[in-house]
């Protein structure tokens, strides 16, 4: 052990008579520096992503030769280089004296690697999340059509959106979606607003002028907050192939993404320089098809742009039979034209599932097809499958919330609601469009459901600024209050939301429950009666009349109409079997799917049947605030209230609800949220 000891000291000691040690010193300070450097200016340069990897490659390799030439050379003051002697053929005399000027490099040098470690890597860490949210957020805004022709809006709305979805695909940058921005096409806020309202950093502005085959753009990039042009490029170029357009986009993201100095993986930069067809004329067309279906999402068309968005789609693949961006967008076409037409039949939405798969098998990175693709699996009821194709949705584009809202609701469908918030949670800070507030409003029903009243009201205040719909404020408080067992309360709520709506059946419904569990069925059959009526006048699918007549039923049954109660029950009972024969997505979560059936068995007296439905509590692992109170005030079950196990059942739902409570808590706490 000693002799090892000894070994290494004296190997020590060799080195610093080489003075190895003094030129590993003074050799990291200066590679430190180089790298500094070439980090701050690369980007400026334009210089490629791997131009760090490569220096970094180079200042090891001369790492490597720097320590073998130090071992074996020496520079003496008066000799030059000359080849540095064994330990013990060096005499005391023979000995060089040490240099001042090598002491003064190596102290110099320690010093600047300690400041640069202090300077520049702690503030990194220590800032690097507040630069993510902050310095890393983008909005495109609508590009302005410059061109003589107002029927060039589509192309350049084209050139903005590729633009948009190529910084979509950057993982390091936030970036919403065109719904969300569509509404600044002519726009009357200053840009701080703009920004301040999309929460976001920067804006990216543009206009556009197109000749033939000749186009004309500029586009700029700009702080959000000050208003400050930090970044701008104009583009002259003949297009004569589609390369030339996705070229020009590429080109503009990568140096958005060079500007804020964002991480371009290789996948990624794949996806950006990605040319998805050979032929002008099909881009062209599915350009025009994609601004008629965007026309259809925004409100500002009709059904006819769907039909109009098909035919656009069909002659782009007359030119180009594999572009696969098209097959997606016929997809979409599909569901929204067949989605209440096909519900009931055996094929529903088959023909979405066969275009995204063609699409797919042309471009099997095209994320659009995979949230098709999910939203297929989810209306199915095939909830591992929906999940992982949005997920593989989300791998290309990190910032599609299309996907992360899908995922939210199936979720939310099985009651685990800590990742049912988590999702909608992350599609709400991707959009900022029209479709918010209801975002916010699946957010406040979750919150609801897991027991944070406070935070239930926060997103439904926040949804009504934006929509101004006071009868949806009204019906959330009114669940908040009846969740929580003040039926009375729920019910002036409820009454305050049909003062301003009286079209929504729901509230007629929900009154009529919070008079059941108040045991007044005369009430309560008056206002089911209303629930009845409404739905009957509006064009609902019939599935959702199954609650009305469970609780007529029921209600009936309660002031002694037995003949009345049966066939309510009855046809509640064959309602429950036409939604089972079906392969669809269910209209109610499962819970609630599983509460009804063992709350039918019990009115039609067969215990045993509705122990067979309660037991399944037993097996989910999440449960809502409702069952506990449903479980403990509802009237039908006073005929089993007493049996031991029944009361089981209402202890462990209620076990299973604390559970989720704290870890939804938890998680709050983890993201500040409470």
């Amino acid at each position: 052990m000693m002799g090892t000891s000894n070994g290494f000291i004296k190997f020590w000691q060799e080195l610093k008579r080489r003075k190895v040690v003094r030129v590993i010193t003074v050799y990291a300070a200066a590679a430190f520096v180089i790298l500094e450097l070439v980090d701050i200016l690369a980007p400026s340069l334009g210089l490629p992503d791997w131009t760090l990897n490569l220096v970094l490659i180079l200042l090891c390799v001369g790492f490597i030769i720097a320590v073998i030439l130090s071992w074996i050379y020496d520079i003496h003051p008066e000799g030059g280089i000359v080849k540095t002697e064994p330990a013990e053929k060096v005499t005391e005399e023979d000995k060089p004296v040490s240099s001042k000027s090598w002491k003064i490099a190596s102290y110099i040098s320690f010093v600047v690697i300690v400041a640069l470690i202090v300077l520049n890597i702690i503030p990194r860490t220590n800032r690097s999340d507040i630069k993510e949210i902050l310095d890393k957020s983008i909005a495109v805004l609508p590009f302005i059509n410059d061109s003589p022709e107002e029927e060039n809006a589509y192309f350049i709305n084209g050139i903005m959106e590729e633009i948009l979805i190529s910084l979509q695909v950057i993982k390091d940058f936030r970036v919403p979606g065109r719904t969300s921005v569509e509404q600044y096409r002519n726009p009357t806020k200053s840009i701080p607003e703009i920004a301040s309202e999309m929460n976001v950093a920067y804006i990216v502005e543009g206009s556009g002028q197109r000749y033939g085959n000749k186009i004309r753009l500029r586009v700029q990039l700009v702080e959000g907050a000050t208003d400050k042009h930090i970044w701008a490029d104009s583009y002259d170029e003949v297009i004569n192939e589609p390369e030339d357009i996705f070229r020009i986009q590429s080109q503009i993201a990568k140096s958005i993404a060079n500007e804020l100095q964002a991480i371009i993986t290789p996948e990624e930069k794949q996806l950006i320089e990605k040319v998805p067809t050979t032929s002008l004329t099909a881009y062209d067309f599915y350009q025009r098809g994609r601004e008629e279906y965007e026309d259809y999402l925004q409100g500002i068309a009709g059904r006819e742009a769907l039909e109009r968005a098909e035919n656009l789609y069909h002659k782009a693949l007359d030119y180009d039979s594999t572009f696969a961006l098209a097959y997606t967008g016929l997809a979409w076409i599909y569901r929204n034209e067949n989605y209440r037409e096909t519900y009931f039949n055996e094929n529903f939405l088959d023909s979405v599932l066969i275009l995204a798969d063609i699409a797919l098998s042309f471009d099997d990175q095209l994320s659009d097809a995979y949230v098709v693709k999910g939203w297929y699996y989810q209306e199915h009821n095939k909830k591992e499958q929906a999940i992982n194709e949005f997920d593989k949705a989300i791998k290309l584009n990190p910032n599609d919330w299309w996907a992360y809202y899908g995922k939210g609701g199936l979720y939310a469908d099985e009651n685990d609601y800590k990742n049912a918030i988590e999702n909608r949670h992350k599609a709400a800070s991707l959009y900022r469009g029209p479709f918010l507030p209801r975002i916010y409003k699946s957010l406040a029903y979750y919150f609801l459901s897991i027991g944070f009243r406070e935070t239930c009201e926060k997103y439904v205040k926040e949804a009504l600024a934006l929509d101004n719909d006071s009868a949806s404020y009204y019906f959330v408080l009114a669940m908040s209050e009846s969740d929580h067992g003040n039926f009375k309360k729920s019910i002036e709520f409820f009454e305050r939301s049909i003062a301003i709506d009286s079209t929504d059946w729901n509230d007629y419904f929900m009154i009529g429950n919070n008079y059941i569990y108040l045991g007044q069925f005369e009430e309560a059959l008056t206002y089911y009666q209303k629930a009845k009526n409404v739905q009957l006048n509006r064009d609902i699918f019939e599935p959702l009349s199954l609650g009305a007549m469970l609780r007529l039923g029921q209600t009936y049954l309660n002031i002694g109409k037995k003949e009345e109660a049966a066939y309510h029950l009855n046809r509640a009972r064959e309602l429950i079997n036409e939604v089972d024969d079906l392969d669809r997505k269910p209209l109610y979560t499962e819970i609630t799917q599983i509460y009804s059936r063992a709350l039918l068995y019990t009115c039609l007296g067969d215990k045993d049947k509705a122990f067979e439905y309660l037991r399944f509590f037993y097996q989910t692992q999440y449960v809502p605030v409702w069952l506990v109170i449903q479980f403990k005030v509802e009237p039908a079950f006073n005929s089993i209230r007493d049996e031991p196990e029944f009361q089981q059942i209402v202890r462990d739902v209620e076990t299973k609800y604390q559970a989720e409570h704290e870890r939804v808590r938890q998680w709050l706490e983890e993201n500040d949220m409470l």
